[in-house]
């Protein structure tokens, strides 16, 4: 640790951990006294060539004076920092401040040399643009606003490094030497680098843990029904193709195999690399266990062990150091307390999960929080005979537990350019970084459908997760994502329905719906959920219970012919009688009459048909036996016990712990309404509703997938149980295209020529001067406003008639008179405004009205101000929170909007289309455009003052809150007729700053 001389105290904060753009992990922190040892064992392992390349000279060692200047720093005109994994250093960064002549310096100077090195074995991994990022991030702290570098025109890498950052910079050649020098603050194509190396890196990080060379499963017990045990026969049984190695610390020294797969008392006895360590012991053994891992060169693991943050403080801080110690070696966690995970590639086969059978191959991409919840998913998907088959099945499954270091953020960026996945569907408890995975899950739905569900909506996040607070209630959080794309559903029923429909049939151009089927009922039922939707059906055609299957493919042809239509719902109940259309011959229709529209989606709304939806989709079977239905499965971890032989065993009665169980109840995740399932598959299922009898029209399962195999290729039709859930999954489909269609012209952020940046940022340094936060008063707020172009209406305080009288003169009639009082403030429906007094008799009077009601005026404070054009009363706020960011918020004044929660919202910065669409987005916005025969109102104005408060919060993140209440936007023109402003110091924003993961 850092003694005097130096200036500061050790800055711990500047500590982070990163991904570099291998996948791996490495600690970047502040160099102190203590590290002079690993700094000389470091610079030995440097090659000659780039000793030359950092000094300019040969320089074999560094001398005792060498090693003194780079391990003593005063943290502000002289800071290094060092990249380290395993403890040991493997780059180093440092800046010297200097002045205009290029000779150390102290602030107000506000430029410093830089210069790194990097080991030869660790270049190429990205460390020197990690180290350039975090640096850069301290210098800027620290009041330097642009770096200097002398480098040698040989050095290309290094050249790179800084050309590449993306900082507005100047080059020039001098002696021999090129000088590079660029500002710190960061520009917009320097964030974009930053975010594209942030997906790089994590998104390998992920690749390496779901696509593995070799396998080692630590924990694996040497009797059978242990879950390391079960692990190890899931792996090999999905037939992964690379090496397998069984681990035991208990195993026989004469001991080499376990189950055929080669056994191994450590990982240290594997000859030969491992990429991925699933650990399966007990939590007072994981220390050891990773230790060993690291030690051996392992590059991740999957930590199915529990007793972590689940079960309390001591389990917390037991998680906290787990992750710390991976992190020291470079390794990424999947866990604790995971389920594991699946690959269904060809090429890996990768079933590193507590599920006994590997879902059949597809392109839906399943990540899980709860690993009861993803066993349900995928059973779910299992029996949706109408939906998945062996194209749509899962791509990879990821089932985090409590997710202490990947996250679901993590994920995203693996799956954004995985080519083997088309659609991601998601199970949250909790998101840690709402900010970023709004901007991720934004870049990922412009791509393919990302699908999300979230559980504890209404509660706190399970205790295994550590999340960061949020001030927002979960109805805006939900909004927001909507916002970046993300198709939020309430059910993990909805969560398959719509990915069902995503993964296979092609996204509607619109709204319009054609209805048609055998049933006029259910065509009905279905023409009424497309309205409730949103949607925009035409008249149900009734094709009666005599419809053949040349019927429907007539009908359904000239239907997606019309150029009216954009998607079709096909409706079919069971027929009885002499030539009825059987499954088989119904489901070649509808796919022959789909295929010849191949832009239009179509669904199928049936009532259990037994075979049709198997024949739509000609499914097998598409996921894994329950452990119910095996013998011996492994039991939840939480209550596992410890084995003498060190691996984990199940406990002798099987908990409910959330995460962990491997095996859900047989009625996990299905609820009475689930998706269709073939008869002889769910006959015995409980919570499926009543079917009727087969009758002889009905081709048994079997015989359907042999005579109505879907074509290679071809788009599978999903079907449906009810009406109501066939329409919400085409709703949310229209809504989604619709997204997609607008997110490719995004809108922009207008200039303004009346915006006084420089003068607010003035005015808000002298306030923040005052005190660390506070609310302005009137004057101040009206005069930061106005440096945007806000003009508030001034109101004038009456303590006294008299005083009312005078103001009310300085204003000019009519006026309004108002208690400002905090129970009376903003509620003109408790009486406590009055307005258009047309002279001084009717004010007086109107006071002693409004005393005589409500009190002495020392409660009341009344005040006078000029009367506003009428209108419709908006309120518009601004708040930046600490997890989510700035949020720009819209809805009507009153008591009916606030108890409806009726209330907009988006992300800052808004641009001129999300605004347009924000002002339109309540419920109640038709008051805004003429309802009922009212004047519509100015909304161009409304939209104007929508941007330039947005302006204001991104340009100035000190003001941390803005409320403008009544806005009074009228025919022509609007009044803001009440404000407030807060200011803060900003809070630290994670998305501007250096890339870091979450800190432990």
């Amino acid at each position: 640790m850092q003694t005097s001389p130096d200036r500061h105290e050790y800055p711990a904060h500047w500590e982070a951990d990163v991904v570099l753009r291998d996948g791996g992990t490495a600690r970047i922190r502040p160099i102190t006294v203590d590290d002079a040892d690993r700094l000389v064992s470091f610079y030995e392992q440097v090659s000659d060539e780039s000793k030359y390349y950092r000094f300019f000279a040969p320089y074999p060692r560094l001398s005792a004076k060498d090693v003194h200047r780079f391990t003593h720093h005063d943290f502000v005109d002289r800071v290094g920092l060092a990249a380290t994994v395993g403890g040991e250093f493997i780059a180093t960064v440092r800046y010297d401040r200097i002045g205009a002549d290029g000779m150390p310096a102290s602030a107000p100077a506000d430029e410093a040399e830089v210069a790194f090195l990097v080991q030869d074995a660790h270049q190429g991994r990205g460390v020197a643009s990690a180290l350039l990022e975090h640096i850069g991030a301290v210098a800027r702290e620290r009041g330097i606003r642009r770096f200097a570098a002398e480098v040698l025109p040989a050095n290309n890498k290094m050249i790179k490094v800084f050309t590449d950052a993306g900082y507005t910079q100047k080059r020039s050649f001098e002696d021999g030497v090129v000088r590079l020098e660029f500002d710190l603050e960061p520009t917009d194509r320097s964030l974009a680098v930053q975010y594209a190396r942030e997906h790089r890196a994590e998104a390998r990080s992920v690749q390496r843990l779901l696509a593995p060379g070799s396998v080692a499963v630590i924990g694996a017990g040497r009797t059978p029904g242990g879950v390391g045990r079960s692990v190890l026969g899931n792996i090999r049984d999905a037939g992964y193709g690379g090496r397998l190695y069984a681990v035991n610390k208990a195993l026989p020294e004469d001991q080499k195999e376990l189950d055929g797969v080669p056994a191994h008392r450590s990982v240290r006895d594997i000859d030969g690399p491992v990429d991925l360590a699933v650990v399966a012991v007990p939590a007072g053994h994981v220390p050891e266990v990773v230790t060993e891992c690291g030690e051996h060169g392992v590059q991740g693991l999957v930590v199915v062990s529990a007793g972590y943050a689940e079960s309390g403080p001591e389990g917390r801080e037991r998680q906290r150091a787990l992750v710390r110690q991976a992190r020291t070696y470079g390794m990424r966690i999947i866990g604790p307390n995971a389920f594991g995970i699946i690959n269904t590639s060809p090429r890996i086969r990768l079933n590193a999960s507590l599920a006994p059978e590997v879902p059949r191959p597809g392109r839906i991409g399943l990540f899980a929080q709860s690993g009861a919840i993803g066993i349900a998913l995928l059973s779910r998907l299992h029996r949706r005979g109408g939906g998945v088959t062996g194209v749509t099945g899962v791509s990879t499954f990821v089932s985090s537990g409590n997710r202490a270091d990947v996250s679901g953020n993590d994920v995203l960026q693996y799956w954004y350019e995985d080519p083997d996945t088309d659609v991601v569907l998601m199970y949250l408890e909790s998101i840690g970084n709402p900010r970023k995975f709004a901007r991720l899950a934004r870049r990922t739905a412009a791509a393919k459908p990302l699908v999300v569900v979230q559980g504890a909506r209404h509660g706190a996040a399970p205790q295994g997760h550590a999340v960061r607070a949020t001030r927002l209630p979960h109805a805006t959080v939900s909004e927001l994502l909507r916002q970046a794309g993300v198709i939020r559903v309430d059910t993990i029923t909805e969560l398959v329905d719509a990915g069902l429909l995503l993964a296979r049939q092609p996204l509607p151009a619109g709204p319009r719906v054609a209805i048609l089927g055998n049933s006029e009922s259910l065509g009905l039922l279905t023409y009424d959920a497309c309205l409730a939707e949103g949607l925009r059906p035409h008249p149900p055609q009734d094709l009666t219970t005599a419809a053949s299957a040349a019927d429907f493919h007539a009908a359904l042809s000239r239907a997606l012919a019309d150029d009216r239509c954009d998607a079709a719902v096909v409706t079919a109940i069971p027929a009885v009688g002499e030539g009825s259309v059987g499954d088989a011959a119904l489901a070649q229709a509808l796919r022959s009459a789909a295929a010849a529209a191949p832009a239009k989606p179509v669904l199928v709304v049936h009532v259990e048909l037994g075979g049709l939806a198997e024949a739509l989709s000609a499914a097998a079977s598409t996921a894994p036996q329950t452990a119910a239905d095996r013998d011996g499965a492994p039991r939840p971890l939480s209550q596992a016990e410890e084995d003498p032989d060190g691996a984990l065993r199940p406990a002798p009665q099987a908990g409910a712990d959330r995460d962990d169980a491997p095996r859900p109840a047989p009625q996990a995740g299905a609820d009475r309404d689930d998706a269709p399932r073939p008869a002889p598959q769910v006959a015995a299922d409980p919570d499926d509703a009543p079917r009727p009898a087969p009758t002889h029209q009905q081709t048994p399962a079997p015989e359907v997938q042999g005579t109505a195999e879907a074509p290679e290729g071809a788009h599978l039709i999903p079907a449906y149980p009810a009406a109501e859930r066939a329409v919400r999954a085409l709703g949310q489909a229209v809504t989604y295209a619709q997204w997609r269609r607008d997110a490719a012209d995004p809108g922009r952020v207008p200039e303004y020529d009346d915006i006084d940046e420089k003068g607010a940022a003035a005015l808000i340094g002298g306030l923040l001067a005052r005190g660390q936060g506070l609310t302005l008063g009137t004057d101040e707020t009206c005069d930061l406003l106005g440096h945007y172009g806000v003009q508030v209406h001034r109101a004038l305080p009456a303590p006294t008639p008299d005083d009312a009288a005078e103001a009310a003169r300085a204003l000019g009639y009519p006026v309004a008179l108002k208690a400002t009082a905090p129970h009376l403030r903003h509620r003109a429906d408790l009486g406590g405004v009055r307005l258009d007094l047309a002279d001084e008799d009717q004010l007086r009077r109107s006071y002693a009205e409004l005393t005589e009601l409500f009190g002495a005026p020392e409660e009341l404070r009344p005040v006078v101000q000029r009367m506003a054009p009428r209108g419709v009363d908006v309120v518009v706020r601004a708040v930046i929170d600490p997890a989510a960011g700035a949020v720009l918020s819209f809805g009507l004044a009153g008591a009916a909007s606030q108890l409806l929660g009726d209330t907009g919202h988006r992300l800052i910065p808004v641009t001129d289309r999300e605004a347009a669409s924000l002002v339109r987005s309540i419920r109640t916005a038709p008051l805004l455009f003429g309802w009922r025969g009212s004047a519509p109102a100015d909304t161009r104005a409304l939209e104007e003052l929508l941007l330039r408060v947005s302006r204001l919060v991104d340009d100035h993140p000190e003001v941390v809150a803005v409320t403008l209440e009544p806005v009074v936007v009228a025919a022509h023109g609007l009044s803001v007729l009440g404000a407030s402003v807060r200011l803060a110091p900003p809070p630290v924003r994670d998305d501007l700053g250096p890339r870091t993961l979450p800190a432990y």
